[in-house]
């Protein structure tokens, strides 16, 4: 069972060197992944004059992020794993592939990276709006919830089969572009009702530049849950036990 090997770590999880360098590598990928998603969306708006989101808004957002996360997994993947996400790297904590400390650096420096990334943005820009991630008129928070843990299962599901699995062979080279092609088809999906954030970190950037917080809280529990049970489904059905007695814990 992966809540079996949950280790919260020691204090040498978030002070020796490599941990550091994973860390700034989580702020760096993490800053190019919000800068290009989100600026495309204040570019788009530029473009438009705010007007209203139409069909072509959403798939310059769902290509804008899927290429950028593209980017930003491939630079990170051999550092840090390539996390881009306090949902994955929860994900793989439930897994048993990272120590809760270690866990927490990951998520302090996904943050900040999207802080920065807006605070960029609201100065190259002259001021525009880093608009939050709300929800669309007669969506409700139960609604968005459920969205956000469907679309993160799905990508957190995605990440454990081509880059955790210790099975995946060949496969993981392909990881930064299966993890990027789901996240862009779940903004095609779930854009149009809740902004389909599956990523607590991008939602926690805008929002403190913005500093807009309504339904905030949709956007940082549905990925949680949605992470927790694609890792556990992983875990005890197609790696379990077995596996990890005969091949080595995947750093991811």
């Amino acid at each position: 069972m992966p809540i079996s090997r949950i280790a919260v770590g020691t204090s040498a999880d978030m002070s020796q060197p490599d941990a550091l360098k994973a860390a700034l590598a989580e702020f760096i990928s993490m800053l190019i992944f919000v800068f290009a998603g989100e600026g495309a969306g204040m570019a788009f708006n530029k473009l438009t004059d705010d007007g209203s989101t139409t069909p072509a808004g959403l798939v310059a957002a769902s290509l804008a992020h899927a290429f950028a996360l593209f980017v930003a997994v491939s630079v990170g993947a051999n550092i840090s794993g390539g996390h881009v996400n306090p949902a994955v790297t929860f994900g793989a904590f439930i897994g048993g592939h990272i120590t809760l400390l270690r866990s927490i650096l990951y998520w302090i420096a996904q943050c900040l990276g999207s802080v920065v990334a807006c605070l960029l943005l609201k100065f190259a820009t002259g001021g525009l709006e880093t608009s939050a991630f709300s929800l669309s008129s007669g969506v409700s928070v139960w609604n968005a919830l459920v969205f956000e843990i469907v679309m993160t299962f799905g990508l957190v599901y995605t990440v454990y089969a081509t880059a955790i699995d210790p099975k995946r062979g060949n496969l993981g080279i392909i990881a930064p572009i299966a993890i990027g092609f789901i996240v862009g088809a779940n903004i095609l999906a779930g854009g149009a009702f809740d902004g389909a954030s599956m990523n607590p970190a991008v939602s926690f950037g805008p929002a403190v530049v913005s500093w807009s917080w309504d339904s905030h809280w949709v956007y940082w529990l549905g990925p949680f849950i949605g992470a927790a049970i694609a890792a556990v489904i992983y875990e005890v059905i197609f790696i379990g036990p077995s596996t990890h007695e005969q091949l080595p814990t995947t750093d991811y």
